[in-house]
């Protein structure tokens, strides 16, 4: 039955990334660790994305990583499965093969449903667009 429904999800997932520049990961594992949520590729004349949180949905703390360009990371939107928001104001730079700070989410581990970001890309001698991949922390304490 999970094997039905996660084979249903993938193919829902496939489609969906043709429709977007958004490339959602499907993350079906629940161990101990960081895992990737999700990257895309930021646009000259957007200055917003978004990141939908698939599959295995409940981590306590997010990062990005950044590789190409340097971006400027303003402000996220974190929006849980029980409808709750978490409006973080970040203010920080991340050079291009560099990452932020640890963000911890509201309330230990949660399910996500998906991660808003507001950011602009930074000058660069390439006009280079920015790859960036969010990444969340699974501590599992619920389970200890």
């Amino acid at each position: 039955m999970k094997k039905g429904i996660m084979i249903i999800l993938l193919v829902i997932v496939g489609m969906a990334c043709k429709l977007t520049a958004q490339k959602p990961v499907v993350v079906v594992s629940d161990k101990t660790g960081w895992h990737r949520i999700g990257r895309t590729v930021v646009d000259f004349k957007k200055d917003r994305d978004e990141i939908v949180v698939l599959g295995a949905d409940r981590f306590a703390a997010i990062k990005f990583r950044v590789r190409k360009a340097p971006i400027y990371l303003m402000d996220l939107e974190v929006y849980y499965e029980s409808g709750d928001v978490q409006k973080i104001n970040v203010n920080m730079p991340i050079k291009s093969q560099g990452e932020s700070t640890v963000i911890d989410l509201n309330g230990g581990e949660r399910n996500l449903k998906k991660i808003v970001f507001i950011y602009k890309t930074l000058p660069n001698r390439r006009d280079a667009r920015g790859h960036i991949e969010v990444w969340g922390l699974k501590t599992n304490t619920d389970r200890k």
